[in-house]
């Protein structure tokens, strides 16, 4: 009997473990036909900013996980800015073109070409671009870091298409409702109302496409 009892077990443990794991494939499923999961938006300092999640059932974060995931990847994007191959090379390129700048405009001073010499501004370096896309299993994570520093993390689904397209436009409309609301205070949390409708309404178009 006690074999008998044993042997149950084990069965009930398998189908257990198997309807586990057709609900975890069903998830999976479901978010990678979900388009745009959530929005992340650090600021420069590495301070999170604003958060949202459009995808229903979706595992949910308190806002200390929110702040730890902020920080960190803010810490990460600055490592792999650090360890881009190519950054000393561009660095060269860009001083060596500033320095051909200033000769110019040094010549054109002194020739008497003051107006020549008044538009020869040196080119501005382009940013160190930093961990631009992360893609797993079950996401993708497209990141958008502006001149200013501030960074837009866009969560997708695997086969979510033109991510740089859909994070251009997120940014627009932060630059649109949020930046030119005179009641907006930079570097600090993000509550306007406008930008919620505008982002909401686009988001729920790409999703409502798929």
């Amino acid at each position: 009997m006690r074999k008998v009892a044993i042997i149950e077990k084990v069965r009930q443990g398998k189908k257990d473990a198997a309807g586990c794991n057709a609900e975890l494939k069903a998830a999976r499923g479901a978010a990678r036909d979900m388009g745009v999961l959530a929005l992340i938006i650090i600021n420069k300092a590495g301070g999170l900013i604003y958060n949202r999640n459009f995808g229903e059932g979706l595992n949910k974060l308190d806002t200390n996980d929110y702040l730890v995931l902020a920080g960190t990847f803010h810490g990460v994007h600055a490592i792999t800015a650090r360890l881009d191959p190519l950054r000393g090379r561009l660095a060269a390129q860009h001083q060596q073109q500033q320095q051909a700048a200033q000769q110019q405009g040094t010549a054109a001073a002194a020739s008497g070409q003051q107006g020549a010499a008044a538009t020869m501004v040196p080119s501005r370096a382009e940013p160190p671009s930093g961990l631009e896309v992360m893609e797993t299993e079950n996401f993708r994570l497209q990141c958008f870091n502006t001149l200013t520093g501030t960074k837009f993390l866009l969560f997708t689904d695997t086969m979510q298409a033109n991510v740089d397209v859909v994070t251009r436009r997120v940014y627009d409309l932060y630059a649109d409702y949020v930046m030119k609301n005179p009641f907006y205070q930079l570097e600090m949390p993000v509550r306007c109302d406008a930008f919620e409708r505008k982002l909401t309404s686009y988001i729920r178009e790409i999703n409502s496409s798929r």
